[in-house]
């Protein structure tokens, strides 16, 4: 039997007809990522302190005496700095979801997984978590000697440590998490007696709690085990995509060398087999390998291989972005540029703007108020005294402007139809306001409609100072009894 080296044999073990199974996975190896510099290091931590500030910063920003961004469950009311969505406008949020796949896709046929290597929540935090780890139990051999030694007054310190900033920065995530729906003014005045309310300290604790065991301890499992995007990349990658990559005709056959001498006179490549590519890599693979799912796109392989190429006076980029095609034919910059515009590429480019045209003109033409209209369940339809006949309905309306509204609304669409009484509304800012309005069909007009289902609609026209004659017509019906 031909055993591979993720898994050791058991022994088999029979109880009754219960047959356990011969092979378990492997136990986890700690991965101790050496910590490296270069230019794309550089760009790593710009996402890292760039993402933050606008996660943590964000719901501290306020607009019209009000959160910026807000998803206010308890009201079904979406803030987005000017913009305020209702269920009703749920088509908008859908399409900013598309929008955003679409974005992910696009991005992902140009430049594979530059996504998860510089912007994802899990690559970002493992960074954060992994330069609190270098602070306070020092370098990746410091870290390992560390973690072997016994107990004692220093390594509970330092691990005391580390596990205190860990928690710090979970528990405001998850702080800062619930304050995107609960505005996060009123949470920050509840912390210091500890009076949220029930929901809001579940969902701190369970996002913080989520933060901090993905970061702190998952990590590359999350990306190798977890994330379905490194499942389902492969379907949007080709041979023009833009990954990292070894140049194994420049590279091979590698092996360590001095300086002074010749290299390529005794038969070896580039690649002087210093192993740091993988001593970077948060996932612990060898990019020498060839292309594999578990490769984030972090570029931590470049910087340590073009440090190296620096050292010993070797042209950079032995491991490099390219493509498979590049590495192949050896393609220069400008080729690859060029090969971007592929049809794959257009055609994501073209739905992403179409898409965001719709997006953009959709919320342009939405009206400033809604209306629901429901008929009365309790009474259909009712004759007055003098033969005229009533139907009573239930309207919604409401104003989603942030700014106090007048509204007149009228019965259309039926000849003679009249409302009990003129309905003249006032809504302060984005509130909704629910009514009983009777209408009325004079009786020589319901005589010949007896028993008929007539079709009408209720007409709200914006009215007063700044009206700008917007109108929104809600079709309903009215019945005439026999």
């Amino acid at each position: 039997m031909v055993m591979n080296s993720k898994t050791i044999p058991i022994p088999i073990a029979i109880d009754g007809s219960r047959v356990e199974s011969m092979f378990q996975l492997e136990p986890k190896q700690k991965v101790y990522v050496r910590a490296t510099s270069g230019w794309f290091s550089a760009w790593r931590w710009i996402m890292v302190w760039l993402t933050q500030l606008v996660f943590y910063g964000l719901p501290w920003v306020s607009w019209h005496g009000r959160q910026a961004v807000l998803f206010d469950l308890a009201q079904q009311r979406f803030f987005l700095f000017g913009l305020v969505l209702y269920p009703q406008d749920l088509i908008y949020l859908t399409l900013l979801m598309v929008l955003a796949a679409l974005a992910l896709f696009f991005v992902t046929t140009v430049a594979g997984r530059i996504w998860c290597g510089f912007s994802c929540p899990q690559t970002v935090y493992t960074k954060l978590f992994v330069w609190v780890e270098h602070l306070t139990e020092g370098k990746p051999h410091a870290r390992k000697a560390l973690d072997s030694r016994t107990w004692d007054a220093e390594k509970l310190l330092r691990k005391g440590s580390k596990q205190a900033l860990w928690l710090g920065i979970s528990l405001w995530t998850g702080f800062t998490f619930v304050g995107y729906f609960t505005p996060i003014q009123s949470l920050a005045r509840a912390l210091p007696d500890l009076s949220m309310g029930p929901w809001d300290s579940f969902w701190v604790l369970f996002y913080g709690l989520f933060t901090y065991l993905n970061a702190g301890y998952l990590r590359e499992q999350v990306c190798k085990h977890m994330c379905p995007y490194a499942r389902f990349q492969s379907a949007m990658f080709d041979r023009d995509t833009l990954i990292i990559g070894y140049d194994s005709a420049r590279g091979d056959a590698r092996g360590p060398r001095s300086r002074s001498i010749d290299h390529k006179a005794i038969g070896l490549g580039d690649c002087t087999d210093c192993t740091l590519c993988v001593q970077v890599c948060p996932t612990g693979i060898d990019i020498r390998d060839g292309l594999q799912s578990n490769c984030i796109g972090c570029a931590a392989c470049i910087d340590a291989c073009d440090g190296v190429m620096d050292q010993m006076k070797y042209p950079r980029g032995l491991i490099r972005y390219s493509s498979l095609n590049g590495l192949t034919h050896g393609w220069s910059t400008s080729t690859l540029r060029q090969r971007m515009l592929r049809w794959r590429v257009l055609a994501y480019g073209l739905l992403l703007c179409l898409l965001t045209a719709a997006l953009v003109i959709g919320l342009n033409h939405r009206s400033p108020f809604r209306l629901d209209v429901i008929r009365d369940r309790g009474v259909m339809a009712r004759t007055l005294h003098d033969g005229s006949i009533e139907n009573v309905y239930r309207l919604h309306l409401m104003n989603a402007t942030e700014q106090t509204q007048r509204y007149q609304v009228e019965a259309v669409g039926l000849a003679g139809l009249s409302m009990v009484s003129p309905v003249q509304v006032s809504l302060a800012p984005i509130e909704a306001k629910t009514m009983a309005v009777g209408v009325q069909l004079p009786a020589k007009q319901a005589e010949s409609q007896s028993g008929k289902t007539l079709q009408m609609q209720f007409r709200v026209s914006q009215v007063g100072d700044g009206d700008d004659g917007a109108q929104l017509l809600e079709n309903t019906t009215f019945y005439v009894p026999r």
